[in-house]
């Protein structure tokens, strides 16, 4: 969706009800991600995450939710999510939250992210016969390896999702190639080493990994730009 589109759409919304729109519900894909909430919001935060990292699990369950409602909301703030890919398990993962249309992000990047302790448990303890699949030299064979011992299959199928569907989203090479070369871009051009980490308007934020650190971060800058604007 544009957003000339989802400005049409929540002032649309505002008509109707009388009450403002929920920026939460409007996902757009962009060419490196996913951006939750007003694209012409004044503050744009990023979330670069690996879906194999514990602390981006943790952000996941205790900074993603109250960022959406006290931040994105009321379309002031958007938070775009991008990958950064360590390992094969990643990429899958990473494939699958982008199968099907956009609007089914947000909740695929979750279901993934707040189940980790049960997949990568399993992932931990794979024997060699499935290290073996996983690194086949057919990537997308590999990758449906990777999404049948882990339970990827079960958990997306939970979603409403074929599996059909899901292999076809697994093969896609144009994907892969997308993902990959845009990870490679975020350690080139921001030098982003570990994940999760953060933008606010393009900025890299230094040593901010966790909710409170961004919190702290975000909550300056809206102050900084009120104070600017007055």
């Amino acid at each position: 969706m544009t957003s000339l589109k989802a400005a049409l759409l929540a002032g649309a919304l505002v008509f109707a009800t009388g009450a403002a729109p929920d920026w939460t519900i409007t996902v757009e894909e962009t060419v490196a991600g996913h951006l939750i909430g007003n694209p012409d919001a004044q503050t744009k935060v990023t979330e670069y995450v690996s879906y194999t990292c514990g602390h981006c699990a943790e952000f996941a369950r205790t900074g993603d939710p109250t960022l959406k409602i006290a931040y994105v909301h009321g379309g002031d703030v958007s938070v775009e999510i991008r990958h950064l890919l360590r390992d094969p398990i990643d990429l899958t993962a990473a494939m699958l939250t982008h199968c099907g249309d956009s609007s089914k992000f947000a909740l695929n990047h979750s279901a993934i992210m707040l189940s980790q302790d049960k997949w990568l448990a399993v992932a931990r303890q794979a024997s060699q016969a499935q290290m073996q699949r996983w690194s086949n030299a057919d990537r997308a064979a590999a990758r449906r390896a990777i999404a049948a011992d882990l339970d990827f299959y079960q958990l997306m199928e939970g979603r409403g999702y074929r599996i059909t569907d899901l292999d076809r989203c697994l093969a896609d090479t144009a994907k892969e190639t997308e993902l990959v070369q845009a990870t490679r871009s975020y350690a080139t051009e921001l030098g982003i080493q570990g994940t999760p980490s953060f933008t606010i308007n393009g900025q890299l934020l230094d040593h901010v990994h966790s909710w409170p650190a961004l919190k702290q971060a975000l909550d300056a800058h809206i102050a900084a730009e009120t104070a600017d604007a007055s």
